[in-house]
């Protein structure tokens, strides 16, 4: 009789390898780590976005700044050329003309009170020195005044080589007589007086030196 053995090498459950999952704890220098990578991505981001603006904004400004340097030479560089032209004439004028005040200041605190000055004119040296010419007319009671006014006039320097000449009598008995003196042009330099805030007016210095006799 013949016994049937069934035998089956198929396990009836299914054989399942158990794997545990570990669970390993996250570490502080991990969570830095990415905190910094974050920080570093917005910052780059950031700054990426405010040079951009700063570009734009330098860009617009560069382009008001040509608009309104085109403006500017359309308008206002003919008018700033006719005033600089103006502006240099005017200095070549102020630098020839002459403030006689100075001579009549000088003529003021040396004239003596018995010599009077009836005619006053000035021109430029004939000699290329750079000076003025004075020539005067004028009066006194005697020839001692004559001598003591040239004495006063030869020591002042800015009085060059003071001369007196064609003395002659009036039928009053005066004494009439010419002057002539030199003077540096930059001793009678409006424009140097003007600077120095010290120009007196004319009228002012041609009644302080009309002296009594």
């Amino acid at each position: 009789m013949d016994q049937n053995f069934q035998t089956s090498f198929i396990p009836k459950k299914p054989i399942v390898k158990d794997t545990a999952v570990v669970k390993q704890p996250v570490g502080l220098l991990t969570i830095i780590s990415v905190l910094f990578f974050i920080a570093m991505v917005v910052t780059a981001g950031g700054l990426y976005f405010y040079k951009k603006s700063l570009t734009d904004t330098i860009d617009k400004k560069a382009s008001e700044l040509l608009l309104a340097r085109g403006r500017l030479e359309e308008t206002q560089i003919p008018r700033l050329k006719i005033l600089d032209k103006r502006l240099r004439a005017s200095s070549d004028i102020l630098s020839k003309l002459i403030a006689v005040t100075s001579i009549f200041k000088a003529l003021q605190s040396l004239t003596l009170p018995k010599v009077r000055f009836t005619k006053f004119s000035y021109e430029l040296s004939k000699e290329k020195t750079n000076k003025i010419a004075v020539k005067l007319s004028g009066t006194t009671t005697g020839y001692r005044q004559i001598a003591l006014q040239s004495d006063l006039f030869l020591k002042n320097e800015s009085l060059i080589d003071p001369i007196f000449s064609n003395l002659s009598l009036d039928d009053k008995g005066s004494v009439l007589f010419d002057l002539e003196f030199l003077v540096d042009a930059d001793f009678v330099d409006y424009k140097q007086m003007l600077q120095a805030d010290v120009v007196p007016s004319t009228a002012e210095a041609l009644q302080n030196i009309q002296l009594q006799n």
